[in-house]
């Protein structure tokens, strides 16, 4: 038996394989250059149109002319081939994917990055660029270099204020930004076990930032017990051993955590740091903008006021409306937050709170590269506890103490 993902591709590491696509799915930004490059392919029809999705998430509502006539561009191509179509405020693609749709065992591919988040649930889920979203809506198929597989060994359990982000933190300062370059990663060991999906979620989404190809986690009991609640019954995944990269993490000594900017794998307790002004905080994307996510921040602002901009932006529409339905949306607007439509928000720097020069930034997303959020500006990465405290204090600020 092989790692899960030479299980799911069906060869040993290093091998080239062609493999049928079980779910594809492109964004309001990539699905431009796919439907060009479709277009110029010729096929004229998909071949698996109910497996094909467009999720419109990246620039949501349009902010200009342009991107409004692409959107509209992209909507009717979706309906005239039959693909699933998640409109404005549907939410993040990842996390629309991850609501009932990725299941144990499949081959998922998206066009962005951050698609490998899928891997929470036992899948082969890997981001691919346009051309190739192309040819897979043309052909179904695609092709992959099966990737060695580091394995990440979690033991214990996480403890006082610390969170899955802080461990996705911890992961990729230990590997690098490019220690697991086309690997898959496969988060194993008790602490896994011990992990909610939306941990998992977390955990997996970063594996790109260490340069992985995937990151995976064995479907088990807590995944079964998740995809029940959306009509699935799954078998769980039995784990392996001999992996040829090992690393091992002890949930227990595991901290908040801050990545500086502008590197994701330069990073330091959140204590090292705690005073230094912030102009804004974002809660939210594929990262940190579920439920769970909302509901952290809101218990340490509730009953409280921010004292610098805070923008928090729902990772879908299932996450806004639980959220309303609970104590946790009213929180939030009352501490003084101001709720986005579900979505990337500014993660991208495209809008919906975009920083000036040298303003500075704790944001829950997963990157914080020179100019993305905002020429000139800087980001920290941190988990919503820590953004939470630093919402109420100005400054960044540990959530020891807060909870």
């Amino acid at each position: 038996m092989g790692t899960l993902a030479e299980e799911i591709l069906g060869a040993p590491a290093g091998e080239y394989v062609d493999r049928r696509v079980d779910r594809a799915y492109a964004h309001d930004g990539t699905g431009v250059l796919a439907r060009e490059a479709w277009l110029s392919i010729g096929t004229g029809a998909f071949p698996d149109p109910d497996h094909r999705y467009l999720i419109f998430d990246h620039i949501v509502p349009a902010n200009t002319s342009l991107t409004a006539d692409l959107q509209k561009e992209l909507r009717v191509f979706a309906r005239q081939q039959g693909m699933h179509l998640s409109d404005v405020g549907g939410g993040v693609c990842h996390q629309v994917m991850a609501e009932g749709y990725a299941l144990p065992g499949e081959v998922i591919v998206g066009a962005d990055s951050h698609s490998c988040t899928l891997g929470a649930f036992g899948a082969f889920a890997t981001g691919v660029g346009a051309t190739d979203m192309a040819g897979i809506w043309a052909t179904g198929e695609t092709w992959f270099r099966v990737p060695e597989t580091t394995g990440v060994f979690l033991d214990g359990a996480l403890t006082g204020a610390a969170a899955a982000k802080d461990v996705a933190l911890a992961y990729v300062s230990a590997l690098g930004m490019d220690g697991a370059t086309y690997r898959a990663l496969e988060f194993v060991g008790e602490g896994a076990g011990g992990l909610s999906m939306a941990d998992r979620l977390t955990l997996s989404n970063m594996a790109v930032e260490t340069g992985a190809k995937a990151g995976m986690f064995y479907a088990d009991a807590v995944t079964r017990e998740y995809l029940a609640g959306f009509g699935h019954a799954v078998e769980e995944q039995t784990p392996v051993d001999g992996y040829r990269q090992e690393v091992t993490l002890d949930l227990g000594d595991i901290e908040p955590l801050l990545a500086l900017p502008p590197r994701v794998d330069t990073v330091c307790p959140v204590a090292e740091k705690e005073g230094l002004a912030v102009d804004q905080v974002f809660l939210g994307t594929c990262t940190c903008g579920r439920y769970e996510d909302l509901e952290a921040f809101a218990r340490i602002v509730r009953g409280k006021k921010v004292t610098v901009r805070t923008v928090v932006v729902p990772a879908s529409r299932a996450v806004l409306t639980r959220a309303a339905s609970t104590w946790v949306l009213p929180a939030l607007i009352e501490a003084g937050c101001a709720v986005g439509t579900p979505g990337c928000g500014p993660c991208l720097g495209a809008h919906m709170g975009v920083i000036g020069e040298g303003e500075v930034c704790l944001s829950t997303a997963n990157r914080n590269f020179r100019n993305r959020m905002g020429v000139g500006g800087e980001i920290y990465l941190a988990s919503p506890q820590t953004a939470a405290a630093t919402a109420l204090a100005g400054e960044i600020r540990s959530p020891e103490g807060c909870l």
